[in-house]
């Protein structure tokens, strides 16, 4: 099932067009039950793949990063380079999936399915 809105969908292109304009790269989406992004470099040269996650708070408040262990199992399957940008609503949050470092949560919402 896909969740995205069209505000969704507006919030990851700019957050991927900010991100590669940084090393005048560029972008390629991938199929909706794919990850969201090829990335290549200034000169055409694929050089990884990306997944964006909508924030609805601005980075100072971003914290932590949600990102499910499937999208993260994807990106590492790809094998080349996976990264993660965060879409806050005053910039961007990334980092390298093989950098990160974090904890593993069960969601509230399957918490209470769980405990019926």
């Amino acid at each position: 099932m896909i969740f995205e809105k069209q505000t969704d969908l507006e919030r990851e292109k700019n957050a991927i067009e900010y991100f590669v304009n940084m090393f005048k790269g560029s972008y390629k989406k991938l199929d909706q039950f794919d990850i969201d992004f090829k990335i290549f470099d200034e000169n055409k040269k694929h050089i990884a793949y990306a997944e964006v996650k909508g924030r609805n708070c601005d980075m100072s408040n971003a914290y932590p990063l949600p990102i499910s262990l499937e999208k993260v199992a994807k990106l590492i399957a790809k094998r080349m380079n996976p990264v993660i940008i965060w879409a806050c609503s005053d910039g961007i949050i990334y980092g390298k999936v093989y950098e990160l470092k974090g904890e593993v949560k069960r969601s509230e919402e399957h918490t209470s399915e769980l405990q019926s």
